[in-house]
């Protein structure tokens, strides 16, 4: 049965999308609260680790490159499904073998088909549903998938400094898409065929997409920034263990979790643009109480004010996309996968690499700069004519 509240019905198949992009989460989480344990394991520098995050990104714009020849070819419900067993396949292939380089081309193959995964799963909630409710589907899809993130995240803080260690955890991702596919499998948002392009035709986006773009990059660099690098600066700063560190992360993803569930209410009710304006200048305020705090408790709190602004980025960033593609849905998901996929690349390493040269308190001043950039954007963009598309 399913249950409308706000004008988003929330059917058999939309729920399936949820646990489909939650099961992406607790590989993306669990990798990014891993990646600090991982570095000692290793021994290797902070910008050497930070590669990691360069083959997230990677991953990331080889799905934004493939994705709608996959998608027309295949239909969305066969690549969600490929996506995920693959993903599965480079998670246990990382818990197997954690040397570097398998975990570089690990993290790249998990990043890439888990992303074909979570793109094309929200362009389904935007053809399954109105234009708010397809808003609103994608910020409560992610509300669903960061609190199952949270879950993995802490699960593995939990096992770090057992003798199962972290690897364990890791474990949740394959056995949560069994799970999935026995219990929700037969369901599907129906697929929209995707129209066939004459040969060497291309229709370019405008401006307005562009620039949305622009602010997607700036807002997945913040946030993974926070995700990669949050752990060793908490540690720095509060003086903690790196496994006890880890449980920031669980504490910016309880923020994350938490706003999403508001930012859906919200994106019932307001356009995509003020929302991020807002949020951006939340994640600003408790970046702020973060980079200072030097006790736990000050720590903690700054990080969930930090994941309570992030919260609304992504998925109002793909919104905006969405909405400024000119009804292209797929399109503009493999877009999103670019910019997302670059800004998860760039961020990571040039913060990892400056802590590296300055320490990672100093490093950590990448945030507030690209916060302002995605806020300029964000104007600009609201400032250009529509349509773009």
């Amino acid at each position: 049965m399913s249950v409308r509240t706000s004008g988003l019905v929330r059917d058999p198949a939309t729920w399936l999308v949820y646990l489909q992009m939650s099961t992406f989460a607790t590989m993306l989480y669990g990798l990014s609260a891993a990646l600090p344990l991982l570095r000692i394991e290793q021994d290797t520098s902070q910008a050497v680790a930070g590669l990691h995050g360069t083959a997230l990104a990677i991953g990331g714009v080889a799905c934004g490159l493939s994705l709608p020849s996959l998608a027309r070819r295949y239909g969305r419900r066969r690549v969600t499904w490929t996506g995920l067993a693959v993903m599965d396949l480079a998670v246990l292939t990382i818990i197997a073998w954690p040397v570097l380089p398998v975990t570089l081309a690990g993290f790249t193959v998990a990043s890439y088909a888990g992303s074909l995964a979570l793109y094309s799963g929200m362009a389904a909630l935007t053809d399954h549903h109105s234009e708010s409710a397809g808003r609103s589907a994608i910020s409560e899809a992610n509300a669903v998938a960061v609190a199952v993130g949270i879950g993995a995240t802490f699960l593995l803080s939990v096992l770090a400094g057992t003798s199962a260690s972290w690897r364990a955890a890791m474990l949740v991702t394959p056995l949560m898409t069994v799970v999935v596919a026995a219990a929700l499998g037969r369901h599907w948002v129906k697929d929209v065929p995707m129209p066939e392009r004459p040969s060497g035709a291309r229709v370019p986006f405008g401006p307005r997409f562009q620039l949305a773009g622009a602010v997607l990059f700036c807002a997945a660099a913040v946030e993974f920034c926070f995700n990669l690098w949050g752990a060793k600066l908490f540690a720095d700063q509060a003086g903690l263990s790196p496994a006890t560190a880890a449980t920031g992360l669980t504490a910016f993803t309880a923020g994350v979790a938490a706003g999403r569930v508001a930012g859906a209410r919200l994106s019932l009710r307001y356009p995509p643009a003020p929302l991020l304006v807002g949020a951006m200048a939340l994640t600003g305020a408790g970046w702020l109480l973060f980079w200072l705090a030097t006790t736990p408790l000050l720590g903690y709190l700054g990080l969930i004010v930090s994941g309570l602004g992030v919260s609304v980025h992504f998925p109002m960033c793909v919104a905006l996309l969405h909405a400024t593609s000119g009804n292209r849905p797929d399109e503009a998901g493999a877009r999103a996968s670019l910019y997302a996929g670059l800004g998860v690349g760039i961020g990571p390493f040039a913060l990892g690499a400056l802590a590296d040269a300055s320490g990672s308190h100093r490093a950590f001043l990448v945030v507030p700069l690209l916060i302002v950039l995605a806020i300029g954007g964000i104007l600009l963009q609201r400032r250009l004519p529509s349509p773009d598309a």
